[in-house]
């Protein structure tokens, strides 16, 4: 567990390569966001999340069961249970701050990368698309 890193992960890495090498610029880790995003586009107002499958709770139903009978079940499953809320919280609040929220899995990065670069670049296109009608709608 020691190896695990708050930042800077393998699939987080991956991704913000992808993303510069298309020429996408960004912010890391910016604490003053809930959560503290791993990748933020400020303008945009997108942030995402690389998420670690298990830490995470991806397929929480499964893993739950999995947990139930591994050795300190009691710690885990509250634990993960415990990440998956502060999560859901935590985007709730970053939409309340009017944030696009993106939460991509880390085996889906590593897997291919491409793939979640292609999901930024189109949840960046939606926010430039409603920032245009917003600034029209507000224009005499």
């Amino acid at each position: 567990m020691r190896a695990n890193r708050k930042e800077g992960g393998r699939a987080e890495r991956l991704l913000r390569e992808a993303l510069w090498q298309q020429g996408l610029r960004f912010r890391k880790h910016l604490g003053a966001l809930p959560g503290c995003p791993d990748i933020v586009f400020s303008t945009a107002r997108v942030c995402v999340f690389c998420d670690g499958d298990f830490w995470h709770g991806r397929s929480w139903v499964e893993l739950r069961v999995k947990l139930e009978r591994r050795a300190n079940a009691a710690y885990w499953i509250p634990k993960i249970a415990g990440n998956v809320e502060r999560d859901r919280e935590q985007n709730r609040r970053l939409r309340d701050l009017g944030w696009t929220v993106l939460r991509l899995w880390e085996s889906d990065v590593l897997r291919s990368p491409n793939d979640a670069v292609q999901c930024v670049v189109a949840a960046l296109r939606e926010a430039a698309t409603r920032r245009k009608s917003s600034f029209n709608r507000q224009s005499p």
